[in-house]
């Protein structure tokens, strides 16, 4: 199972520590972190269950493109972070 990591920014929505995770891609793993916390999808998806404009998620220490985000393949061991993207300068 991945184990995912919420930025402390996310804290009003996410659990405070790591939670795992089964999927074979990022989306199915999110999808079953929805189950256990519905409280996320609203914030981290759309009504379409594409990510969010202002999501950014890291797979095993690599920013994930927003485009292939959901179907990056994520292994037993990963670990996944979900934070807030920014942007402005």
């Amino acid at each position: 199972m991945a184990e995912v990591h919420f930025t402390a920014w996310l804290r009003e929505w996410a659990p405070p520590e790591p939670v795992n995770a089964s999927g074979a891609t990022v989306g199915e793993a999110l999808n079953t972190l929805f189950k256990q916390q519905p409280q996320l999808r609203g914030y981290l998806v759309d009504e379409r269950g594409a990510l969010r404009k202002h999501v950014c998620i890291f797979a095993d220490g690599r920013r994930l493109a927003r485009e292939a985000t959901m179907g990056h393949p994520v292994a037993p061991d990963s670990k996944l972070y979900v934070m807030q993207a920014l942007s402005g300068g």
